[in-house]
C-alpha cells in the first residue's frame, strides 16, 4: 500500500498515547477511528482530546476551524469490527505481548490483506508480535511514538524480520505526513531511545534506594546542570510508573537478566500501591494538591 491510498487510520487504545496519536492523525486530515473495549475510557479520552485541542487553539498553534475539522474526523467506538475498513492501524494497547498478539490476530481476521498493521510497542519484539498475523506478515511494523504523542516529534520505525520494504517506506512517508520525524531501528530489545534511557531511570532509582538523595534534588540537578527538560522522576511520573516498570522488565528479560537493566523494587512497590504518577494523582510527586 502507498501513502496515497491511506484515507482512514485506526487506533487501538484510547489512553494518553492513543489519543495523542489520534490528534496527529486527525489534524493531518485522516479519518480516524479510536477503538477501546471500555466505554468509560472512550468518554474520558474524548473529553481530554477536546481539551488538548482547545488548548492548542488558545496557544495559537491551530485555528478554531482546524480544531473543529479534526474533531469531525474522529470516531470513538468500542466496536472492533469498525476497524475492518481502515487502511492503516496503529495499536497502542497495554505493553503486554499476549494482549498485542491477540489484537493482531483479530485484526488479521477482519482487515484487508493490504492494510498495514503497526504496533506502538516501546520494547517488545515486532517480529514476535507479527507471528500472530497469518495473512501477509510483511505488513506488520513497529511505530513507536513518544509521550505526549501530539507534541513529541520523534517516531521510531521498527522493521521486523518479516516486514516488507514497501511497508517500511509507506510507514516512513506516513510518519512525515503526520508531521513527525521518523528514525528507523532494527528489531532489538527497546530499540534505540528506551535502551539508552534505562540507565537514566535505573541509576536515579538506585541513588534513591541508597538514600543518597531525594527525587526533587536529583531532578533539579539533572535539569540545572545536565540541561534536561525533565528529571528522571518527573519523566517517570508523566510516562506512568507502571508503563516504565513494564518496559524495564521487558528489556531486562530480553537481555537475559543483564544486571544493568534490573528493575527497581521501588517501582514494583509503587505499581502495587497504584501510585502510577500523574494519571493516578500520586507517584514520586503528589499531584492531588
Amino acid at each position: 500500500m502507498n501513502t496515497e491510498d491511506i484515507r482512514k487510520i485506526g487506533i487501538i487504545g484510547s489512553g494518553t498515547m492513543g489519543r495523542g496519536i489520534a490528534i496527529c492523525s486527525a489534524l493531518a486530515g485522516y479519518e480516524t477511528i479510536i477503538n477501546d473495549i471500555s466505554s468509560v475510557a472512550l468518554d474520558n479520552s474524548k473529553t481530554s482530546l477536546e481539551k488538548i485541542l482547545s488548548g492548542s487553539v488558545e496557544k495559537k498553534k491551530i485555528t478554531a476551524e482546524e480544531k473543529n475539522a479534526a474533531l469531525g474526523r474522529i470516531i470513538f467506538t468500542s466496536d472492533f469490527n469498525l476497524l475492518k475498513d481502515c487502511d492503516f492501524i496503529i495499536e497502542a494497547a497495554a505493553e503486554d505481548e499476549q494482549i498485542k498478539k491477540e489484537i493482531f490476530s483479530r485484526l488479521d481476521s477482519i482487515c484487508r490483506t493490504d492494510a498495514i498493521l503497526s504496533t506502538n510497542t516501546s520494547s517488545l519484539s515486532v517480529t514476535n508480535i507479527s507471528t500472530a498475523v497469518k495473512q501477509n506478515t510483511g505488513r506488520v511494523i513497529g511505530m513507536h511514538f513518544f509521550n505526549p504523542a501530539n507534541i513529541m516529534k520523534l517516531v521510531e520505525i521498527v522493521k521486523g524480520d518479516f516486514t516488507s520494504d514497501e511497508t517500511l517506506n509507506t510507514t516512513i512517508e506516513l510518519t512525515q505526513k503526520l508531521n513527525k520525524t521518523p528514525v528507523t531501528a532494527k528489531d532489538t530489545p527497546a530499540f534505540i531511545v528506551n535502551r539508552i534511557a534505562r540507565p537514566f531511570y535505573g541509576e536515579a532509582l538506585k541513588i534513591l534506594a541508597e538514600g543518597t538523595s531525594d527525587p526533587e534534588t536529583i531532578d533539579k540537578v539533572m535539569k540545572e546542570c545536565g540541561k534536561f527538560a525533565m528529571g528522571p522522576f518527573e519523566l517517570m511520573d508523566m510516562i506512568g510508573i507502571d508503563v516504565n516498570f513494564s518496559v524495564t522488565k521487558s528489556v531486562y528479560e530480553a537481555f537475559f537478566n543483564d544486571p544493568k537493566y534490573r528493575p527497581s523494587f521501588i517501582q514494583k512497590k509503587m505499581v502495587d500501591a497504584n501510585m502510577l504518577g500523574r494519571k493516578t494523582g500520586r507517584g514520586f510527586y503528589n499531584y492531588q494538591k
